[in-house]
């Protein structure tokens, strides 16, 4: 595929360093974490030294103060090693949850996770959706009441990513109950073993196996007031300012995935014969690649220059939920092709494709649904 025009020498050692990395330490090994259902903490410190977990963030505490571009080349590369679980288990970290932090957090409490987040000691996640409350954040329940020098959390959280191994956790929990809608939200560091912070249950997805999901309650989880994440009762916008990056990287994460998946079925097809010559040789067959191939170099541009607008501080809320609505389809139309193509091993759990068919279902729903995305485009049409 070709390079964005945005691309310097810079973007192509980060790129190609990367790729390295990714082919060398995760393709070769990834298959037993999808039984074991979880990213070894030992990759994910490798990564930090690396510097691969503090792409955006402060040089004083140990990051390399990139921009959007670098996350969003960062989201590509991990992409393509075929396992999206992988994927998201760093994705979340580097790019959903620790901006939480690093957006909001105090001096102190900067110094004291940010560090050893981006070192990989610590793992972080965000907990934000409900039973009742996933694209609609304004449906939180969970609560929290202030209580002298401690906030007190009251609730439960669903589908939450390093939700079993992580180490810290950002929740969001209503601490104004007269507040109406969105208001009245608040964001709270909360870390693993606090007295009243239990994992309610490890969650069984049909994909995205070696990224663990947890069911998380709170039952009088105490915290120190100082744990707060921001200003109080403005959660919902910290939220909703991290929502465009989220997503963002979600599409370059799914782009990196459907270029992998058409470079494989382009193998498979020049060698696998049927009716005396290869599949390639179909005409159906060659055309639909083509143009999948010509949909996704399209989807990929779209995704480096809403990362650049971002980069550059500019509005980007239409070209990022575009991203998203359109990156999180095409996707799934892609690995259905490529599968279909791959025929009878490609609904075998020994190949890539049916492992990535049955990851990339998620891209449609998480992060913001296909069916929200295009209403955040059209009220800016």
């Amino acid at each position: 595929m070709n390079e964005p025009i945005y691309f310097d020498e810079q973007h192509r050692q980060f790129r190609d360093n990367l790729r390295r990395f990714v082919e060398q330490e995760v393709v070769p090994q990834a298959a037993p974490w999808e039984e074991e259902g979880m990213v070894p903490r030992a990759v994910l410190r490798k990564m930090g030294e690396l510097g691969y977990l503090g792409v955006r963030y402060a040089e004083q505490y140990g990051g390399s103060n990139l921009d959007t571009v670098y996350s969003a080349i960062l989201a590509e590369e991990l992409g393509r090693s075929t396992y999206g679980g992988f994927a998201v288990t760093v994705m979340v970290h580097t790019d959903m949850a620790s901006p939480h932090l690093a957006n909001f957090g105090t001096p102190e409490q900067l110094a004291r996770y940010l560090p050893a987040i981006m070192r990989g000691e610590k793992i972080c996640a965000v907990a934000v959706t409900e039973p009742d409350a996933g694209s609609d954040v304004a449906g939180i329940r969970t609560r929290a009441v202030r209580d002298g020098d401690h906030w007190v959390i009251n609730g439960s959280k669903m589908f939450i990513t390093n939700g079993v191994h992580g180490d810290v956790y950002f929740v969001a929990a209503k601490t104004d109950p007269t507040a109406k809608g969105s208001r009245g939200i608040s964001i709270f560091i909360v870390e693993k073993g606090t007295p009243g912070l239990r994992v309610g249950r490890a969650l069984k997805k049909s994909g995205w196996l070696c990224s663990d999901t947890a069911e998380l309650v709170f039952e009088d989880c105490r915290i120190p007031a100082a744990n707060l994440l921001g200003e109080e009762n403005k959660g919902f916008y910290q939220i909703m300012r991290n929502f465009q990056n989220e997503r963002m990287v979600l599409g370059a994460q799914m782009m990196g995935e459907a270029a992998r998946a058409i470079e494989l079925t382009l193998a498979y097809v020049r060698e696998r014969k049927a009716f005396g010559a290869t599949l390639w040789d179909k005409q159906a067959i060659r055309q639909r690649l083509a143009m999948r191939a010509a949909q996704v170099e399209a989807a990929r541009q779209l995704v480096y220059h809403a990362a650049w607008l971002d980069a550059k501080g500019r509005e980007c809320v239409k070209e990022v939920s575009m991203v998203k609505a359109l990156c999180g389809e095409l996707l799934n139309d892609v690995v259905y092709d490529c599968q279909q193509f791959h025929g009878g091993a490609g609904y075998m759990r020994e190949t890539p494709i049916e492992r990535m068919v049955r990851d990339a279902r998620v891209q449609a729903i998480g992060g913001g649904a296909t069916e929200v995305m295009l209403e955040e485009v059209a009220k800016r049409l």
